[in-house]
């Protein structure tokens, strides 16, 4: 039996932690901020979008050949694209759901390739680690793939069958990228994915514990 002590600390720290997505509200203050500016930007919000992949796949061969900072400074250059393509979008009155899947679709490509860039450079050698976090690093970063992935298929698919409010967890894809920005510029590249892993399965089991409050209470 789990004490009751502790079953009440665990849903303290759940209602602390639920509804706070850190960088997703800064996102939208710069997208608004963007709008004069985007006024005058002269491409398509999908263009936009698809240049952001464009960008990212760079980025992942740039991870792959070893190059971790200026790997962290394209990852900081995608994510310009990924808040100009809404930006535009608003601005020119341009927002339609094909747009936004492909914005989603992209986002999970983007997210995967530059993983995969970078466990290409951990097993080639090209990235150097001595971290020695009890599992190798290329699993870590597997891991941290997967979690990503669960990050938005927990929501979508939760939404899909009728939960609201799924917009909770502390490792969406702008803490994500901000951490391997952050981890690429101090040479703690594989501490950084660490800690992606364990934000990205808590932030899974956050919304699996409120889709299932949701679907049963129907709120």
């Amino acid at each position: 039996m789990i004490p009751t002590t502790k079953i009440l600390l665990l849903l303290k720290l759940y209602e602390i932690s639920e509804g706070c997505i850190i960088f997703n509200k800064l996102k939208s203050t710069i997208r608004i901020s963007l709008l004069p500016l985007a006024k005058g930007i002269p491409f398509s919000p999908n263009m936009l979008t698809i240049t952001g992949l464009v960008v990212s796949i760079i980025t992942a061969m740039i991870f792959a050949r070893g190059y971790v900072v200026l790997g962290g400074v394209f990852i900081l250059l995608s994510g310009i694209f990924d808040v100009l393509d809404g930006a535009v979008a608003r601005a020119s009155n341009r927002m339609t759901a094909f747009g936004a899947v492909l914005d989603s679709v992209c986002d999970r490509y983007a997210d995967g390739i530059i993983f995969v860039g970078i466990i290409y450079g951990l097993l080639s050698r090209n990235i150097i680690s001595v971290s020695s976090l009890l599992f190798p690093d290329w699993l870590w970063c597997s891991l941290a793939l997967i979690g990503s992935y669960l990050v938005s298929y927990t929501r979508a698919r939760s939404e899909a069958a009728g939960a609201k409010s799924m917009d909770i967890g502390f490792a969406e894809r702008p803490e994500r990228m901000i951490l391997l920005v952050l981890g690429s510029f101090t040479g703690y590249l594989i501490a950084s994915i660490v800690l992606i892993v364990i934000l990205t399965h808590i932030t899974s089991l956050q919304r699996l514990i409120r889709a299932e409050r949701s679907l049963r209470f129907g709120r």
